[in-house]
């Protein structure tokens, strides 16, 4: 009676394991595989200002733009920039703007803010959507994407930088939408974003209808404006500025595209499920392979048992 008591205790311990292992797989799987996607920028990827109309302007050309810089539909003489202020090429819709770097290439421009509509579009439908008050300084953010509870996101230096943590995931997303009904995003003098544990600027999107940077902001991420952008003096941006609609005015700024270092999903990518907290895979391994391990134990004890009572 003891050998068979026994018996059924290891049987029992075998089934609880595996009972416990399959439902860690089915509990945890869909939210893994859940994580946000990037956004696909298409061929508004490659562009640092990307503007509608009716013009891009630069208090006396001082600012420098890492990046390419296009406007349409309205003409090339609108691009209020020289050719030697950007590193990447000018595109307008005709004969028209900054030489002799300036390209014309009207097809690539509509493609490029067709793209740009469909990305803003994307970014403003993922779920789920985590509310959050209007001022983001001082909060420390992981992936997922963000409202306001008011129709403005604001970051202000007294309050302290915006700290996007990526919690080791490098592909982890961040994305902020604000309705067409507010001032969209209104970034304070000398604020600050800061980006810890791989989190990538290049993941980083501002779906807004209007965005305003003031002096010697460090702002990261790429704003999708439904409108006008504005950037006072000696601000440092380390993403993109696009503007369907409006217009892009700068003094003396700094502006470089992002590239994803190790993980560059900024292109060909379709949005992905909602994201529900879980930045990769390797979290579930993590529970996996300990459980696994453990029933492993156990299915060996048990033939183990059963060979011995034989």
């Amino acid at each position: 009676m003891k050998k068979l008591n026994n018996t059924k205790t290891i049987r029992g311990a075998f089934i609880a394991g595996g009972v416990f292992v399959i439902s860690l797989i089915i509990g945890l799987s869909p939210a893994v595989l859940a994580a946000q996607s990037t956004v696909n920028l298409g061929a508004a990827t490659p562009f640092a200002i990307l503007s509608g109309t009716p013009d891009i302007t630069d208090v006396a050309n001082a600012s420098v733009i890492h990046g390419n810089v296009g406007l349409s539909p309205a003409t090339g003489a609108g691009i209020g920039l020289l050719c030697s202020q950007v590193s990447g090429t000018i595109y307008s819709v005709d004969a028209a703007g900054p030489l002799p770097c300036r390209v014309t290439d009207g097809p690539l421009m509509v493609i490029a803010k067709n793209n740009l509509t469909t990305a803003y579009t994307d970014a403003s439908g993922r779920t789920p959507v985590t509310t959050v008050p209007t001022e983001l300084g001082g909060t420390t953010l992981v992936a997922g994407v963000y409202d306001s509870t008011s129709t403005t996101f604001g970051i202000t230096a007294g309050a302290g930088a915006l700290v996007l943590d990526g919690q080791n995931d490098s592909s982890s997303v961040f994305i902020f939408n604000m309705g067409f009904e507010g001032t969209g995003l209104t970034v304070g003098s000398g604020s600050t974003i800061s980006l810890i544990n791989q989190a990538q600027a290049c993941n980083v999107f501002w779906r807004v209808d209007t965005a305003s940077l003031d002096t010697t902001a460090n702002f990261v991420g790429t704003i999708l404006a439904l409108n006008s952008i504005s950037v006072a003096n000696g601000a440092t941006i380390n993403g993109r500025l696009l503007a369907q609609n409006g217009n892009v005015t700068l003094i003396n700024d700094t502006i470089t595209v992002p590239t994803c270092v190790g993980n560059d999903t900024t292109n060909n990518v379709v949005p992905g499920l909602p994201n529900t907290g879980l930045q990769s895979g390797a979290n579930l391994l993590w529970v996996i392979v300990p459980s696994a391990v453990v029933l492993g134990i156990l299915s060996l004890a048990y033939v183990a048992r059963k060979k011995h009572l034989i």
